[in-house]
């Protein structure tokens, strides 16, 4: 608590401490008003309000256009926030602002999109101003206020009440339970959404291609894999000493062997080297069939790069040959490949 400097008498420790306990209160008083907001928003939608809720689901998936979120200053903000969650989720959407839409950006809304304004009173004058345009181009309007007997409220198609008792502002003024709340309706409702039109991992990831998920949904064993002259390989007769300069040449403590028709019929490694260190061997006049190791391992080029990981890790090994449907050799992977990939 000390480390919360005192706002009258720094040098009084009386005061930095009554300072500090009343900023805590403050804290948990934000918290609870606005988790208390938020479980009785849950209640209206189990209740009162589930018909308009599974109404608004409807009305976007229905959608031939573009969902249009709009609002202005703090509900501006959270309209934002609303409308990048949709899009990023298989919804197309975007943000409008009411100002701006009043001058000229109107045009970016068409008959077949869905809107949905967000003002806490229902009588944001931006927002009301455009709403005769709306109805004219016959746009579905979606309204999420704080007041039934608004004017947003009574123009709109359906009405998804963000009503709260109380902001947590202690002057019960700046919009902080309202905005937390109407953020939590705009996140169920993308939620519901993205799950009705059976929204996956693989379509999240090409929203994200840039992401870690991106990364690991979107990355084929093809776009990372060795090719061509980088593939350590070598054939069945080929003597020990020759596969191991193929081995230190290439740098991937491994070299496949391959049949005359380039068909993988075994691998050795560096592992597999060391093993034979403790046997008596003739080291001059070994043939790496003698001593490789059959059908290894492998994964083909169009699997993701996540599952050769997964290989890797189940068998723990470093290296994974790549083969075609037919089972020949068309290139290989390392696990330094995939971490440089990011992928792991």
């Amino acid at each position: 608590m000390n480390s919360l400097k005192s706002f009258s008498d720094p040098l009084s420790t009386s005061s930095t401490d009554a300072t500090a306990n009343h900023a805590l209160q403050l804290a948990f008083d934000t918290l609870q008003i606005e988790a208390d907001a938020i479980l009785s928003l849950k209640q209206r939608i189990a209740g009162d309000d589930a018909l308009a809720f599974t109404e608004a689901i409807k009305l976007v998936l229905q959608c031939k256009g573009r969902l249009v979120v709009s609002g202005i200053g703090k509900s501006g903000h959270i309209a934002r926030k609303i409308a990048a969650t949709f899009a990023s989720t298989g919804t197309p959407a975007f943000f409008l602002h009411p100002a701006e839409a009043a001058h000229g950006d109107l045009g970016m809304v068409t008959s077949q999109d869905v809107f949905i304004a967000i003002s806490y009173s229902g009588e944001a004058g931006e927002l009301v101003s455009i709403l005769p345009i709306l109805k004219r181009l016959g746009v579905k309007l979606i309204a999420m206020t704080g007041n039934p007997q608004s004017t947003l409220a009574k123009l709109a198609d359906l009405h998804l009440s963000v009503h709260v008792d109380k902001e947590a502002c202690p002057l019960n003024l700046a919009p902080t339970a309202s905005t937390t709340v109407t953020l939590a309706l705009g996140d169920a409702l993308a939620v519901a959404v993205l799950d009705a039109r059976g929204f996956k991992e693989e379509d999240f990831a090409r929203s994200h291609p840039g992401g870690a998920l991106g990364r690991r949904l979107l990355t084929h064993v093809k776009d990372v894999m060795r090719t061509g002259n980088a593939i350590p390989q070598v054939k069945p007769d080929t003597k020990l000493s020759s596969a191991l300069l193929e081995i230190t040449q290439k740098g991937m403590a491994m070299t496949a062997i391959v049949d005359d028709d380039n068909h993988i019929v075994g691998v050795f490694t560096d592992g597999d080297l060391r093993r034979l260190m403790d046997k008596p061997l003739n080291f001059s006049e070994l043939i790496i069939a003698d001593i490789m190791r059959k059908n290894p391992h492998r994964i083909g080029p169009e699997q993701l790069a996540v599952e050769a990981v997964e290989i890797m890790e189940q068998h723990r090994i470093n290296q994974l040959l790549v083969a075609d449907a037919q089972g020949k050799l068309v290139g290989a992977l390392h696990i330094h490949d995939l971490t440089r990939a990011k992928v792991i």
